[in-house]
């Protein structure tokens, strides 16, 4: 089970990026249901990191405009396991989408400390 909290009506999980030859660091990460990747991160927070490049890709937004960004692979711990996982470098803040979620439950108390849990569903 992975926990986090809502802080200003926004449901945030800590990801553990996995760095070859550094400590693992935790970045706070806002759940966005309505992008459809893994991971954004903003591209300085990449840069910092060194990710992996892999591509660049049009991205669709909401207001169904799109922009060209670059994808970076990353390593993550998920609910305990190592995973590798596409990040696109935009944005400002650090979001998780659902490709992350997928096949697990989202359970989120929004008031301000609230409790968010993701927990994998048993497919069996």
């Amino acid at each position: 089970m992975i926990n986090g909290t809502v802080a200003g009506l926004q449901a945030q999980i800590g990801i553990i990026l996995c760095l070859p030859g550094n400590p693992n660091i935790e970045i706070k990460c806002i759940v966005d249901t309505g992008f459809e990747g893994f991971l954004t991160l903003p591209p300085a927070a990449i840069a910092k990191l060194g990710l992996t490049y892999v591509t660049r890709i049009n991205a669709n937004l909401a207001d169904n405009s799109n922009i060209a960004t670059d994808v970076y692979l990353a390593t993550i711990l998920w609910n305990g396991i190592e995973r590798d996982v596409a990040v696109l470098a935009m944005g400002r803040r650090p979001l998780i989408g659902t490709a992350l979620l997928q096949d697990y439950h989202l359970s989120i108390d929004f008031h301000e400390g609230g409790k968010v849990l993701v927990d994998a569903i048993s497919l069996s």
